[in-house]
């Protein structure tokens, strides 16, 4: 009996908000549509942040009250601060998800604070969550290599990693940012934060910058992994982290774990759909 993998869709959000030209909301609500039909438990739909930082994300409100919600498909939110999250919650969003950094510089380009700051911001956005029986997703980046700071410590990781779990958050979602991840690095790092948090309980976020994801996730199902975030078409990769462009690609990622013998739940010939409207964004993303 295969077992199975779940694939975690980031491109509507963290795929799209790296595009130049704004994507039209009528297009990001067929590629949700298109993405609710292919089984995916859980698609990241879209972020509640200030438009000034990520104008592609200005539309969030529309797009959650626009798409055609599929049975037993949990549309998530990246919700920065109590704002965000009150704006999720009125356009209900089934689940957020909070953003922290293992690097003090990145935590700093990205979110304008420290780390230990970012947690503080947090608190009240889990417990606001939790009362209210929304569910939580951390996300953890740079978990290898910083753009600023270079190499990362597993055990800053590790530290990040358990606040959020500590925190209240359902599960861990550990972001190569940048790419920098091998297997080697990556198990290094999984083996630190699995100290913490339980393997089940934690996701892999590899960026294939350097064409190192698929082998990343192939070491990380070795540790006890089987939670992947990945984009439809490698759409995208962090405003904030300069040469980081490129999820891996959520097609890549299916065809290999069904090689590897892992079940995905995914239908393919709605996959193909998903990758041909983004050919209409004026780019090839694949």
């Amino acid at each position: 009996m295969m077992e199975n993998v779940r694939i975690y869709e980031v491109g509507p959000r963290d795929g799209l908000q790296n595009e130049k030209a704004i994507v039209p909301t009528q297009t990001k609500i067929a590629l949700i549509d298109l993405l609710s039909q292919a089984g995916f438990s859980h698609i990241e739909a879209t972020s509640f942040v200030p438009a000034k930082w990520v104008p592609q994300m200005a539309d969030a409100t529309e797009v959650l009250n626009g798409i055609n919600r599929a049975h037993g498909v949990t549309y998530a939110a990246l919700t920065p601060n109590i704002i965000g999250y009150e704006k999720a919650l009125a356009a209900k969003a089934d689940e957020v998800a909070i953003f922290g950094a293992a690097s003090e510089t990145f935590s700093q380009k990205n979110i304008n604070c420290t780390i230990a700051e970012s947690i503080e911001r947090f608190i009240p956005i889990v417990e606001r969550a939790l009362a209210d029986g929304v569910p939580v997703r951390g996300y953890v980046s740079c978990v290898v290599g910083c753009p600023y700071e270079g190499d990362i410590a597993p055990e800053a990781v590790a530290q990040i990693a358990a606040k959020l779990f500590e925190l209240g958050c359902y599960e861990i979602s550990l972001g190569d940012t940048i790419g920098a991840g091998t297997p080697e690095k990556i198990i290094a790092m999984l083996n630190a934060v699995k100290q913490h948090v339980p393997v089940d309980k934690l996701a892999g976020h590899y960026h294939d910058t350097n064409g190192n994801a698929l082998d990343n996730v192939k070491a990380s199902l070795n540790e006890g992994l089987r939670n992947f975030d990945s984009a439809i078409g490698g759409l995208g990769g962090c405003p904030y982290a300069p040469g980081a462009k490129g999820n891996v690609s959520t097609v890549k990622l299916a065809h290999m774990l069904e090689r590897e013998h892992y079940h995905t739940g995914l239908n393919f010939d709605v996959l193909a759909k998903a990758e041909a409207l983004l050919s209409t964004l004026g780019e090839n993303h694949d």
